[in-house]
């Protein structure tokens, strides 16, 4: 339906309208496009710092996080670990002046196979966030949604109060044992599960309500409202703006700055599609997962299996490049490169 150019400037933009509805979270290490679109909350991953490191703009950062490195000595493994540690949480912390909410720092996606591993360096982010004044509770720590990333989140939060975001979750298995792992907050990534079915099905366009990421999120919403779980849902990875609209009412949302300008243009009227009061009617049923069900029930989702590795190697690869970046920062020039 067409709006009249005077309805137009009086109706608020998309944007603006889905904040009435869902908690809007940027997903971007780039603090101009937090500062324009004012989200609640941000997330950042090795994607998105490795992208931001390499902008002039941000180049002080990296300067402290390599001088930091250098300070703490060791090897020159040691050295470029402890830089990369830190820049991900100075980047954490120059976001944080610049929202009211919590900012997602991600623990090394080589971990994600380490539950002990994953346990020790969130605790390491939490205390670098220390140092530089930031307390826990404006920290979500993102770890894989592998089993042993989950349980690594179960420990984090009831031991040590670290609240956890986690990220890479393709199958409802994973939602579930989340859920039951009392984590904080989890994100389904919408636009990640779209590629995969057009990549390998025939159909190769879909409808925002038969979108099949805007369809795993929506049930994922529906069960954890309908059986009373508190872990908040987090749409993410979105490849346009209908799948954000089709998802207008879920807990949080996480945009990319693109999606975020391409929200505030447009002048339609948003209604909610999902809500708590809805989720009560669905048809589903409560389950359990331990370990060995968890395993199978993931298993039997080609598309999560093959997607949740995919983006463990990606996350991976980012982490790598990010530590070549900063080794040549480092070393290059007192080697006389």
């Amino acid at each position: 339906m067409s709006v009249s150019p005077v309805k137009r400037q009086k109706m608020e933009s998309a944007l603006d309208q889905l904040k009435h509805h869902t908690t809007v979270v940027a997903d971007t290490g780039d603090f101009n496009a937090i500062d324009e679109y004012k989200p609640l909350d941000a997330t950042t991953n090795p994607s998105l710092i490795l992208a931001a490191a390499q902008m002039p703009a941000y180049q002080k950062l990296v300067d402290d996080a390599v001088a930091y490195g250098k300070k703490l000595g060791g090897s020159e493994e040691k050295q470029i670990k402890n830089a990369s540690d830190k820049l991900f949480v100075l980047f954490g912390a120059e976001i944080l002046k610049r929202i009211p909410g919590r900012v997602s720092t991600e623990v090394d996606a080589r971990l994600s196979f380490d539950k002990e591993g994953m346990i020790q360096r969130a605790r390491h982010l939490i205390d670098l966030y220390k140092e530089v004044g930031v307390g826990k509770d404006r920290i979500l720590i993102k770890l894989s949604s592998t089993w042993e990333g989950i349980q690594a989140g179960r420990v984090l939060e009831a031991e040590y109060g670290i609240h956890c975001n986690m990220t890479l979750l393709f199958s409802f298995a994973q939602a579930v044992a989340c859920a039951e792992a009392g984590v904080t907050l989890i994100s389904p990534f919408v636009g990640r599960i779209l590629d995969w079915y057009v990549a390998n099905g025939d159909k190769k366009t879909y409808e925002p309500l038969e979108d099949p990421g805007v369809k795993s999120v929506t049930k994922i919403y529906n069960y954890y409202k309908k059986f009373g779980y508190k872990t908040i849902v987090m749409g993410a990875s979105f490849r346009n703006t209908g799948q954000i609209k089709a998802l207008t009412g879920c807990d949080y949302l996480t945009i990319s700055p693109k999606l975020l300008a391409e929200l505030s243009k447009e002048h339609i009227q948003l209604t909610p599609t999902l809500s708590a009061k809805e989720a009560q009617a669905c048809d589903l049923e409560k389950i359990h997962l331990d370990e060995k069900a968890f395993r199978w029930h993931h298993n039997e989702d080609q598309m999560a299996v093959e997607k949740l590795s995919d983006g463990i190697r990606r996350f991976a690869s980012d982490a790598v490049k990010l530590e070549r970046m900063l080794k040549e920062r480092m070393f290059s020039t007192e080697n006389g490169k």
